[in-house]
């Protein structure tokens, strides 16, 4: 069942367009992630969906609600974290995540009664009264995933969730969201770590120039990629003198060396092996290490995109999406 059906939905500013009449849909339960380089629409496209900006074009359905039309009724059952803090710097962790529940309704009993247990499962109990603006870069976003979701929302929409945070604090927000994730939450995520995209994501769009080029799950991705079967085997005797012997024993696959020990077979077809096992016993061969080898989601990305690493990792120094 999908929760979320995007048609033809695009965004432009003046001469410029943002997102150029993308579609995609998102499973009730699942994790999907928008990946791409800054400036590729991650943030003009999550600002849509979350009301936070005007649709040019398109339809937008959430639960069954049209968001473009009734976004405000939409927004009940949504949390928005923003690629900023949106709380307030004089107020501590209960006081903001307090003011933020009593925006949805929620009475000062369950308020208070919710903002205490998230600021315990977030690990900020013990802040006090600290403000929050002595929070560390860790502490704000974790307060304001919290606040996010004060009200049990359907959905969570986060704008780069671990952008600018030391590596702990990412790590625990990666937890944070899978154990959200794991009861029940529904997740949409921009970002351009192509790590966290393929930690957390069940499903992943490449988005480029406002144009949304592949989606699928990891494994959808990776095979769309690799259109031959890679097995790589690790011989303890060495393989530099075996070349043209198993090249001659086993003529439908292609031989390659990598290293003094380590040769791969690639295949159209899948590979078998059992004939191969049995053949190395045979000529006495010990293998060390036999494995199927896949490419990396780096890799695929950009093999779809043409973008390359390193435009990726300049993006995590910052910069608008």
């Amino acid at each position: 069942m999908n929760i979320v059906e995007v048609v033809n939905l695009t965004k432009k500013y003046e001469d410029f367009t943002a997102v150029d009449n993308i579609g995609f849909s998102i499973k009730k339960g699942e994790v999907f992630g928008f990946l791409g380089p800054n400036g590729a629409g991650k943030t003009s496209t999550i600002n849509m969906l979350t009301g936070l900006s005007k649709v040019t074009e398109g339809s937008i359905n959430i639960s069954r609600i049209d968001a473009v039309k009734e976004m405000k009724k939409a927004q009940e059952i949504m949390g928005i974290i923003p690629d900023e803090s949106n709380l307030y710097n004089e107020m501590d962790g209960f006081e903001n995540l307090c003011f933020c529940a009593s925006l949805y309704g929620m009475e000062k009993e369950e308020r208070e009664k919710r903002a205490s247990y998230l600021l315990k499962q977030f690990g900020l109990d013990n802040t006090g009264k600290k403000p929050f603006k002595a929070y560390s870069k860790g502490m704000k976003r974790k307060l304001t995933i919290a606040a996010g979701i004060i009200h049990n929302p359907k959905i969570l929409f986060l704008d780069e969730p671990t952008t600018g945070i030391d590596v702990e604090s990412a790590r625990q927000i990666r937890e944070l969201l899978k154990d959200l994730n794991n009861n029940g939450t529904t997740i949409f995520i921009t970002t351009h770590y192509i790590e966290e995209a393929e930690r957390l994501c069940d499903r992943i769009a490449f988005i480029v120039k406002g144009k949304i080029v592949k989606i699928g799950t990891i494994d959808e991705l990776m095979q769309e990629v690799q259109k031959e079967k890679i097995v790589q085997f690790t011989l303890e005797n060495g393989v530099l003198d075996i070349k043209g012997v198993i090249q001659e024993e086993f003529p439908s696959y292609r031989f390659e060396i990598t290293n003094d020990n380590t040769f791969r077979l690639y295949s159209k077809e899948n590979i078998s092996l059992m004939p191969l096992m049995k053949y190395f016993d045979d000529k006495g061969l010990n293998v060390y290490e036999a494995k199927i080898v896949k490419p990396s989601l780096e890799e695929v990305f950009v093999k779809i995109t043409g973008i390359e690493v390193s435009k990726m990792n300049k993006d995590k120094e910052g910069g608008k999406k």
